[in-house]
């Protein structure tokens, strides 16, 4: 199943959900998190299956929620799939035959793995390119998207992440974690879209707290 965090999405959640519809019969599931714009309305409106949190939780939360969900309902494979627009649901069959076919316990979407059309920020692409260092320095795993959330995982890993789920920015901190535990994880090229309305939640000063924190925690956990 496809797991869609949202917060504050109204500009781009239904088409998001309509785009997965198209391409696929797979069930979804969006996790609306606290939001406080029009996203709860619009999921009620058109009948998209949904789960609501009181509170804003976080992306954490939100995909801790999902994947909970995913295993109370007996789900084999779960994908995450953002809600702003930029995942495309295009490259969903690609990583549903790739963890399938094989026996990798985690497929990523990367947008670095093979030549794409993505152009991020200079910024962006610096923060990919280190946390790409930092992992293959504590691991010996080269990731190129370390930062990808465009990622199908099996039911192993379902169980472990409906126990424990990073609070925030967890995408990182997930592969060092599942490295740890000798899970095989793998990437494979997608594309990525322009995000199709409202703001990113990740401002600079969010991105330097990030880039802090999950190296911290990471090194921390690293020794223990």
């Amino acid at each position: 199943m496809v797991i869609i965090p949202a917060y504050n999405e109204e500009d781009s959640i239904v088409q998001t959900v309509e785009s997965i519809k198209a391409v696929t019969q797979i069930d979804y599931i969006v996790v609306n998190d606290g939001s406080t714009d029009r996203t709860p309305e619009l999921l009620d409106e058109h009948g998209y299956h949904h789960i609501d949190l009181p509170i804003n939780l976080g992306i954490g939360g939100a995909m801790q929620t999902g994947y909970r969900y995913a295993r109370d309902h007996g789900y084999d494979y779960a994908i995450q799939l953002d809600a702003d627009g930029q995942h495309n649901p295009s490259d969903l069959t690609n990583l549903i035959d790739e963890i399938t076919e094989t026996d990798y316990d985690m497929v990523i979407g990367s947008r670095f793995v093979e030549q794409s059309a993505y152009k991020g920020s200079l910024p962006r692409r610096i923060g990919i390119y280190y946390f790409y260092r930092f992992i293959h320095l504590l691991t010996r795993m080269k990731i190129t998207d370390p930062t990808s959330g465009y990622r199908i995982v099996n039911r192993k890993i379902i169980e472990s992440f409906s126990n424990y789920y990073p609070t925030d920015y967890p995408e990182v901190e997930v592969l060092v974690n599942l490295s740890r535990k000798n899970y095989k994880i793998k990437e494979i090229k997608v594309e990525m879209n322009q995000r199709q309305g409202g703001k990113s939640s990740i401002t600079p000063k969010k991105s330097i707290y990030y880039m802090f924190k999950v190296t911290y925690i990471s090194l921390v956990r690293s020794v223990l």
